[in-house]
């Protein structure tokens, strides 16, 4: 039976295709809150990187979601965090000169409006340093929680509910779907990595602009997420170029 209190239609979000995915948290206590975030909003999966095992003050915070945390996963990398999500979206709290920055309300409807089996990974960094541009690299879409100064920053596992509870609240009727599944992240980042490569071949990449412009190929394409129609037609076309 639904909650009186869970909005009708949330069940279409399939919020099991989505994991939440912590990278470096400092916080047990946080971690903890997560957790129960995600309790409190329907969502099931969580992933940790850069870390083995949970020191056990992750549970003191996490009130009946301690099955979320013994569900966890680690992972060593991020690139191994997100290997098999079709969408990644990564949350910021600074504007950054070479990813385009989305409101969270906008990048909810973005997200959902891709097909409702896309696998998603919901990504926040840690609560000292955030995210660094390379790990901002592994996401389709960087997104931020308006707020109504630029300092302090939401806390992570405040940013983590904000997020969720505005997927959740979220009606995915109002959505005009998009057609195509992804490819998984993975096969989206070795694509990025021969455009990179046939990019450098022409000395359109140097050693000058590399950074620059790799992060904003990365920002470009990983925007498109990546079908895999648009795979065959994007490498086609950059071969026909770089003859």
């Amino acid at each position: 039976m639904k909650r009186p209190y869970e909005k009708e239609g949330t069940d279409r979000l399939n919020r099991k295709r989505f994991a939440v995915i912590l990278v470096r948290p400092e916080s047990p206590e946080n971690i903890g809150l997560a957790a129960r975030a995600m309790r409190n909003t329907g969502f099931e999966e969580m992933r940790l990187v850069g870390l083995k095992a949970l020191d056990p003050e992750a549970t003191r915070t996490a009130i009946h979601s301690r099955s979320i945390l013994d569900r966890a996963r680690f992972f060593p990398t991020l690139a191994e965090a997100v290997a098999d999500r079709h969408l990644v979206l990564a949350s910021t709290a600074r504007f950054r000169k070479t990813f385009t920055v989305l409101p969270l309300e906008e990048s909810v409807r973005t997200v959902l409006a891709f097909p409702r089996s896309a696998r998603v990974g919901l990504l926040f960094g840690s609560e000292r340093t955030g995210l660094s541009s390379e790990e901002l690299g592994a996401a389709n879409f960087v997104f931020y929680i308006p707020q109504a100064s630029t300092q302090p920053s939401y806390n992570l596992a405040s940013a983590v509910l904000l997020t969720l509870f505005a997927l959740f609240s979220r009606s995915a009727g109002e959505i005009v779907a998009r057609e195509g599944l992804p490819i998984p992240r993975k096969e989206q980042e070795d694509c990025l990595r021969l455009i990179i490569r046939k990019l450098e071949r022409k000395d359109f990449i140097h050693p000058g602009n590399r950074v620059h412009v790799t992060e904003m190929v990365q920002d470009l394409f990983g925007r498109l997420a990546l079908t895999e129609k648009d795979r065959r037609f994007l490498l086609a076309l950059l071969d026909k170029a770089t003859d």
